[in-house]
């Protein structure tokens, strides 16, 4: 009987995580739509509104917690042997990358003629287009951590701290978000049990947490609209070492925010976005830019906060609604890989559900 308890409350605390962290890449992809929409939407209509200021705030933490989360649940899987790891890790990826990158470049060069699609398809297979440049780096993420397995832990997180503090700036945008970004997904796979471990005190003590989450946020806008000491940083935590510390910082209270909102009524839409996050990372451009042409042509909204809420609204449910749309259809294959595109077995990922990527669900 003392085992089965145990059993079970050892379920009932994976359970929690799955969703908290289904919370967090809500929050996250959410952020991410709504900087891209706030920014085209304000150079689209010659200036800014009250979202510039939310897009600031959190662009400190917003892709620092999004890698920090892909890199949680990799303990459970950089074991496997190398076929089915590249099969989960690389071909997976690679297979969504190409093509949503071949459907963007057809969308966008296309009316130039094919050889301009092929020029460009070519260009972005090495400098990824727009946002698919998280697509393309995940996969290398996951190869140097595999590799780097046995060297000692210490010396890999110091040198990606490192690289994060260099502001390595080549020009090329995997190279350059390479540096920028390995820190914060190596730190989620080397201190997943403490991110756990965090996420279960903030469960415990959501009063205490509740009162730390807003003393960082007080702390977050004083970093973050207060300018910097030097003119090459446009505030404090633009500056080396303080963005470092502002992304874990940030990642940290993200976590926080998610644990704290976890089965409260009326959150689940954002736990379904969580699950979803994918979906909605790979096609957000496309209702993204026809709400921001309209609404910009049309002339009927002026307040640019508004059009950005709108624009980012139609980013975030688009892609959730085309997904739905499509899943039992022949163009399923736009958000679920096929089975011709697996290495391991030519079987799908393990599970009842099918999954489009990593973030769609935490693997096992």
């Amino acid at each position: 009987m003392g085992q089965e308890l145990q059993t079970g409350a050892v379920k009932e605390r994976v359970k929690e995580r799955v969703a908290w962290v289904d919370y967090a890449k809500g929050f996250c992809i959410i952020m991410v739509v709504m900087m891209h929409s706030t920014i085209g939407t304000g150079n689209a209509m010659g200036g800014t509104g009250f979202l510039h200021t939310l897009v600031t705030f959190a662009k400190p933490f917003r892709m620092p917690d999004f890698f920090l989360i892909a890199g949680l649940f990799l303990p459970r899987t950089i074991g496997r042997d190398w076929l089915t790891f590249i099969d989960r890790k690389v071909i997976h990826f690679a297979y969504f990358f190409v093509l949503w990158l071949a459907i963007q470049v057809a969308l966008k060069d296309g009316p130039s003629g094919p050889a301009a699609v092929a020029r460009e398809f070519a260009f972005g297979l090495v400098e990824p287009l727009g946002t698919l440049w998280f697509i393309y780096l995940l996969p290398i993420f996951f190869l140097t951590t595999k590799i780097l397995r046995k060297v000692p832990w210490p010396l890999v997180f110091v040198a990606a701290c490192l690289l994060e503090t260099a502001r390595v700036n080549t020009g090329s945008t995997v190279v350059d978000e390479f540096c920028s970004r390995y820190v914060y997904f190596y730190a989620g796979y080397m201190f997943s049990d403490r991110v756990f471990a965090l996420a279960a005190w903030v469960g415990a003590h959501q009063k205490p947490a509740t009162l730390g989450l807003a003393l960082w946020a007080v702390v977050e806008a004083l970093a973050t609209f207060v300018p910097a000491p030097f003119p090459a940083y446009p505030n404090v935590a633009a500056m080396p070492l303080v963005s470092l510390i502002a992304g874990f910082a940030g990642a940290s209270a993200v976590v926080v925010g998610a644990v704290l909102l976890s089965g409260r009524a009326g959150t689940q839409w954002l736990r379904y976005c969580g699950r979803n996050s994918i979906v909605i990372y790979l096609a957000f451009f496309l209702p993204m830019a026809a709400t921001r042409t309209a609404i910009v042509h049309t002339g009927v909204i002026k307040d640019i906060g508004l059009a950005a809420t709108l624009v980012t609204f139609a980013g975030v449910t688009g892609p959730l609604l085309l997904h739905a749309l499509l899943r039992n259809t022949r163009l399923k294959f736009l958000f679920v890989r096929p089975r011709f595109f697996h290495l391991a077995d030519g079987a799908p990922e393990r599970g009842a559900r099918p999954r489009a990527a990593l973030l769609a669900a935490p693997e096992a």
